[in-house]
């Protein structure tokens, strides 16, 4: 298992906020669940963040990379943004068929995808269920069962959720120092952080990949060589992902679970290449 002190190298900075997102919100689309901010031109790329993070975090990524028309979301409950209907029961199908929502409402035609973490998780699943909503796919640091990145499975990982939150009760720092641990930041809400990570860490997607057909790239993080062979990360994810006909794959060394953060140069390369025409 990933040593948890490499887990993330650069998590910290996902507590930038949304607020250090100057760009105009998506005016006119009314949802309990998601908000979005569009900046650019070009075609369309939707971003989704992941678990207790903001936006924000795609900053640099943006910065890096011109030609690009993105729409950025923001999940109700992190980042400062109110809860609305996020703020009980599942989250992780009820944000993709909203995103597949909005990419319908703005006239998106087959967008890219490109989603991190809890982010990847959600987008898996809108490939899934909503497959005419987006053109490609992108998955950073991700497998299809979340519990695996704590190494995990899914049936552990959702009574280690659940008995972690029970002990924690009403002390909210308990559940921030469990998300740190996923890369969370601040300013989040505790009832969606909890839940959120009760069904993530019971959630595995793996018998479901056989029906996705959209083109497929997954990014993940390959910690130091000396915390971890990535050989050894190489074929978890080789092996978690082999049952998507032609999913590509793309290691970033050095890096902790905040890939876009810890090596963004190498990061914008991945991207650049995974937009690339075909």
């Amino acid at each position: 298992m990933i040593d948890r002190r490499y887990f993330i190298i650069g998590g910290m900075a996902t507590a930038m906020g949304s607020a250090a997102f100057g760009a105009p919100p998506a005016g006119g689309f009314a949802s309990r669940r998601i908000g979005v901010v569009v900046r650019g031109a070009g075609p369309d790329v939707i971003l989704v963040h992941g678990l207790d993070s903001s936006r924000a975090v795609w900053n640099g990524t943006v910065a890096a990379i011109s030609g690009y028309r993105w729409h950025l979301v923001q999940i109700g409950g992190f980042g400062g943004m109110a809860a609305g209907a996020n703020a009980s029961g599942p989250i992780v199908a009820p944000i993709a068929a909203e995103i597949a929502r909005y990419a319908q409402w703005a006239g998106l035609d087959r967008p890219a995808v490109i989603g991190h973490s809890m982010g990847g998780t959600i987008a898996l699943t809108q490939a899934i269920d909503q497959p005419q909503s987006l053109g490609r796919l992108m998955v950073v640091d991700m497998l299809p069962a979340p519990a695996a990145l704590l190494g995990l499975d899914s049936a552990t990982g959702g009574l280690f959720a659940s008995l972690a939150m029970s002990l924690g009760g009403g002390d909210a720092g308990m559940i921030r120092s469990l998300t740190r641990t996923l890369g969370g930041g601040e300013d989040s809400d505790d009832r969606v952080t909890a839940n959120a990570l009760r069904e993530l860490a019971g959630l595995d997607l793996g018998p479901r990949l056989p029906r996705i057909a959209t083109p497929l790239t997954v990014v993940y993080a390959e910690p130091p060589a000396d915390v971890v062979d990535p050989h050894l990360v190489a074929a978890r994810y080789r092996s978690a992902y082999a049952a998507v006909r032609g999913v590509r794959q793309v290691g970033i060394a050095d890096s902790g679970h905040m890939v876009m953060l810890d090596q963004p140069a190498r990061f914008a390369t991945a991207v650049r290449a995974f937009l690339a025409p075909a």
